[in-house]
């Protein structure tokens, strides 16, 4: 038991060590201004909305991005099959600003994912010298579009993905959705998302990706990915794959977004996406929800176990106080510069076993029962482990 508490708190350390290392090289992209001779003369920029069944946000989404004081840009909304009044929402946006551009979405092609296929339709119809990708459920400050494109072209960058503030309302929203921040901004070295070579040191968030246009046409754009569930990061590994410059962006404070408004959502939204990060591989997804709950969980259950059922002698019991205190550093740290609620720090392993529900359900869905379900599409993973789909409540398969 020694033994355990020394690696617990060794491996803690680096994590620590990495994560206060991360909060510094997380650059917001408030910090930058474009060049004077951009903004004499601004090149356009493409901003590319794919939208489905996006009728209680696409208003709010576009109305932001037709406010920015980055003016030479267009906007184009993609309508993938929706079922509500999104198209005709943008259809009458567009008839008051000619920036705005609807565009019909064709049924999805045997082989992508939707909001691969999406993105890819997209670029066909932009005529912009930079691409950004958004989502239809983010909202924009004024500024989002000059600052997310001087962070590019002052850091040197062929491609970006900026993350937003992620709005979180209900207990449920507050223990799962901050995860994502958490996730990254411990595991992975940003020194090395930004200098290395390696498409493993990459990552991304689907909700903000900003390309040179030469760059995203080179490395294949949204085809290159067009099978991945977890589009955003295989694209951000994609871009290094191919030799281009990336870097991840602090966003939060010119986007703003919330994700999943009810549990379902957000268990669907949770459960589409870990199984994949794992490969479809039941082992390793196994292997990592079990290290994962030695790290940020046990140290929980271990404490109070240690101290009034075991017995265990004082020495054990610091060793076990020093990693709970570890972990809250990297829960306040993130708490005070993400504005989350000081008091959710204490929750952390309710927050834990969220995760690793959603990861069980995760694996089960895709193994046991349809598949992986979003946006009324599910998909099935075949015998390559790939995601593939197999029903779509809104629309024809189109081969």
């Amino acid at each position: 038991m020694l033994y355990y508490h020394y690696i617990i708190i060794a491996i803690l350390a680096v994590i620590l060590v990495n994560f206060l290392v991360n909060m510094f090289l997380f650059k917001n992209i408030r910090n930058y201004l474009l060049p004077e001779s951009i903004v004499k003369n601004p090149p356009l920029v493409s901003v590319l909305v794919p939208a489905r069944n996006e009728g209680e946000n696409i208003y709010r989404c576009v109305s932001s991005l037709l406010k920015q004081d980055y003016l030479n840009l267009e906007i184009i909304v993609l309508d993938d099959n929706s079922m509500d009044d999104t198209a005709q929402i943008v259809k009458e946006m567009a008839k008051k600003d000619s920036r705005v551009r609807l565009v019909s979405g064709l049924p999805l092609k045997k082989g992508w994912m939707g909001k691969c296929w999406a993105c890819q339709q997209l670029s066909a119809h932009a005529s912009g010298d930079y691409f950004i990708f958004t989502d239809a459920d983010t909202v924009h400050f004024n500024n989002t579009v000059s600052k997310a494109f001087a962070s590019m072209l002052s850091s040197g960058l062929d491609a970006i993905s900026v993350y937003p503030k992620q709005i979180t309302v209900t207990f449920n929203e507050r223990m799962t959705v901050p995860f994502i921040n958490f996730a990254i901004l411990t595991f992975m070295p940003l020194l090395l998302v930004k200098y290395a070579k390696s498409a493993f040191f990459s990552t991304g968030i689907g909700q903000f990706f900003m390309f040179k246009r030469e760059a995203y046409e080179k490395m294949g754009g949204h085809e290159s990915i067009k099978s991945e569930v977890l589009e955003d990061i295989h694209l951000s590994k994609q871009v290094k794959r191919e030799g281009f410059k990336f870097m991840i962006f602090d966003g939060r404070q010119n986007i703003y977004c919330r994700m999943y408004r009810n549990p379902g959502d957000l268990k669907e939204g949770f459960s589409k996406v870990i199984y994949s990060a794992f490969n479809y591989n039941p082992f390793v997804e196994a292997v990592a929800m079990t290290a994962f709950s030695a790290l940020f969980l046990f140290p929980f259950i271990f404490l109070p176990a240690g101290a009034m059922i075991f017995g265990w002698p004082g020495f054990l019991i610091t060793l076990n106080v020093i990693q709970v205190l570890m972990i809250f550093i990297i829960k306040i740290v993130l708490a005070l510069r993400f504005k989350l609620r000081i008091l959710d720090v204490f929750f952390m392993p309710v927050s834990i076993c969220y995760m690793i529900y959603f990861a069980v359900n995760s694996f089960w869905q895709a193994r046991y029962r349809k598949g992986i379900s979003w946006k009324g599409r599910v998909y099935s993973i075949n015998s390559e482990d790939e995601a593939e789909l197999v029903e779509d409540n809104y629309s024809r398969i189109s081969n």
